[in-house]
């Protein structure tokens, strides 16, 4: 197991910037609380899943949006292509970005993806949960896709030349496939599908608000009665 996390690195600089032991408090991330609460809400509220006529784990969720993939033609091709070819094996949903939907429309794709990828419209907070929750894999190219697919425990690829969470690629729940080509892309994903990554907290346990309002609450003057938080 991977023992060098992202937070760690965070520490570190903050040491290296002067700041005094006794101020800094590892406390985890709160994108990690937010996707717990969030999750068994969309799990509840959400009816995504029953619209779209999907069964969970038996789809791959893609979104893509960067500037970089969208506005290289190759790179659009590729990232496109890719699912494309393996759509027959395992249905892929897209929720298509208005800048994606633009560019795919301006290379002449866009009626040609619709044939093999299933565009759909952009989605509801709730909705793209409930999606990342039950995908059987996730393609993207968006940073904080990557993590969310983590906290749900959803193996990711990312069409990217890098990514920032590279302890998640580390753990064997992400894997980089640089869209040079659209065979390269659909290999990425079909090796990524039902991968099973390493166990690790890289982010904390999903109690990192209450860390952050405990360690603010230190040497606060307590009401009367009050024991905790």
């Amino acid at each position: 197991m991977t023992r060098f996390w992202s937070w760690q690195t965070a520490v570190t600089n903050l040491r290296r910037e002067g700041i005094a032991e006794s101020h800094i408090r590892l406390v985890g991330d709160v994108m990690y609380d937010a996707a717990l609460f969030y999750g068994e809400r969309a799990e509840a509220r959400s009816r995504i899943l029953d619209r779209l006529g999907l069964v969970p784990k038996s789809y791959i969720l893609g979104t893509v949006h960067r500037a970089e993939n969208t506005d290289d033609p190759s790179r659009l091709r590729a990232i496109f292509g890719g699912p494309a070819q393996v759509a027959d094996e395992v249905p892929v949903v897209l929720p298509l970005h208005p800048r994606t939907r633009k560019a795919l429309e301006q290379q002449g794709l866009l009626s040609r993806m619709s044939e093999h990828v299933r565009l759909i419209d952009p989605v509801g907070y709730l909705d793209m949960v409930r999606l990342e929750r039950n995908a059987r894999l996730i393609a993207t190219d968006s940073g904080g896709v990557q993590k969310e697919a983590f906290f749900y425990r959803v193996p990711c690829v990312t069409v990217r030349d890098e990514t920032e969470w590279v302890e998640l690629v580390e753990l064997g729940w992400n894997r980089i496939v640089r869209p040079t080509g659209a065979r390269d892309v659909a290999e990425g994903v079909r090796a990524g599908l039902d991968t099973i990554g390493k166990s690790g907290e890289p982010y904390g346990s999903g109690e990192a608000a209450r860390r952050i309002a405990e360690a603010l609450c230190e040497g606060v003057p307590k009401w009367p009665g009050q024991t905790k938080l």
